[in-house]
């Protein structure tokens, strides 16, 4: 079983900064694939943002490009989202995945095999 563990999250004014931190014990996380979905209240879990186990590779959806930056350091079991010019509309609980070998779709939670218990994020306008 892998434990993801998520932190970071919190309250800022529209404008600001957070940086989500993800990580996990053990020795297989150079392997997965990451990504961070984010849920706000009412609505379906949402893709925000992966990277392949490498980092060679990122992805962003279309609603955080050019704000949020996801990065890994696989030598400290570390995932990273980075998100700048935060606005209202990024207020969810945010949750880290990964997606062991054989990958699926990047994007889709149904391809995410383990899943962290999520950090909320408000931003207040």
């Amino acid at each position: 079983q892998v434990q993801l563990i998520e932190s970071g999250g919190g309250l800022v004014q529209a404008g600001g900064s957070l940086r989500l931190v993800c990580a996990t014990p053990g020795p297989t996380f150079s392997s997965f694939a990451m990504g961070w979905f984010r849920q706000g209240s009412g609505k379906e879990r949402e893709f925000v943002a992966a990277i392949t186990w490498n980092g060679a590779n990122t992805y962003y959806a279309d609603s955080v490009k050019g704000r949020f930056t996801i990065s890994r350091d696989n030598a400290k079991n570390t995932v990273y989202l980075q998100m700048n010019n935060l606005q209202p509309e990024d207020t969810a609980a945010y949750y880290c995945a990964a997606d062991t070998p054989p990958y699926g779709d990047i994007g889709s939670p149904r391809s995410y095999d383990y899943w962290g218990q999520g950090t909320q994020v408000t931003v207040s306008s």
